[in-house]
């Protein structure tokens, strides 16, 4: 259990993190721009975050960011389209199952950070960064510039396509994230970050659609314990 100190700065930080990420991802949405940023801007805030609250006070922190977090999606979820963060996070891709797209999505980023937290301790924030940063910028540059589609798997019928071009970007930022996390655990050479941002990158490629969240945390930050921990 969290100390009451931990307990409020993270819940002080659960807030901060959602309140802005839904005021920049919504406030954007309402301007029309695509749900591939929208979506991918609040998700970069709350793993930066998360990362952040979990190198300071570890499993215990983290739970209470998390459940902040969540609340606010779910709460979200229940207003629906016309809600700020829904219509942020909504993919028209994704009718008529948007909202499984949104619970789905944000179960597998609870257990998968929830697993990470455990079986990787401090390493956890290597997960959190490369999908936080890596997964992040994979739909954008997709949506924008991607030529090479491939099909991935998917839930409940919806069809599902990454690209090359998203891939490739998904591995340099996912380097430069597990760079950053491994240098704020106590370092590493160049090499391990790039090739726990390579272990993001695969992973994200071959995971179902919706479920990558769980996945390209919970691998890439056990790659980082069995190189350096």
């Amino acid at each position: 259990m969290p100390t009451p100190l931990v307990a409020a700065a993270a819940l002080g930080a659960g807030v901060a993190s959602a309140g802005v990420g839904t005021a920049v991802a919504g406030g954007l949405r309402r301007r029309g721009v695509r749900v591939a940023y929208t979506r991918k801007l609040f998700h970069l805030c709350v793993f930066t975050s998360a990362a952040v609250v979990h190198t300071f006070s570890g499993l215990p922190g983290t739970l209470v960011f998390g459940v902040v977090v969540a609340l606010v999606v779910l709460g979200a979820v229940a207003g629906g389209e016309g809600n700020v963060l829904y219509d942020a996070l909504a993919r028209d891709s994704d009718r008529p199952r948007q909202t499984l797209f949104i619970l789905v999505p944000l179960a597998a980023t609870a257990v998968g950070g929830l697993a990470a937290a455990i079986f990787a301790g401090p390493y956890a924030a290597v997960g959190y960064l490369a999908a936080g940063w890596g997964d992040a910028i994979g739909e954008p540059v997709g949506s924008r510039w991607g030529k090479h589609p491939y099909r991935v798997p998917s839930l409940v019928g919806v069809p599902a396509t990454r690209t090359l071009e998203g891939s490739a970007a998904v591995f340099v930022v996912a380097s430069v994230g597990s760079t950053v996390a491994l240098s704020s655990i106590g370092g590493a050479p160049l090499w391990g970050g790039i090739l726990c941002g390579a272990v993001a990158a695969l992973v994200e490629a071959g995971s179902n659609h919706g479920l990558d969240n769980f996945t390209v945390q919970f691998v890439p930050s056990i790659a980082a314990v069995l190189l350096f921990g």
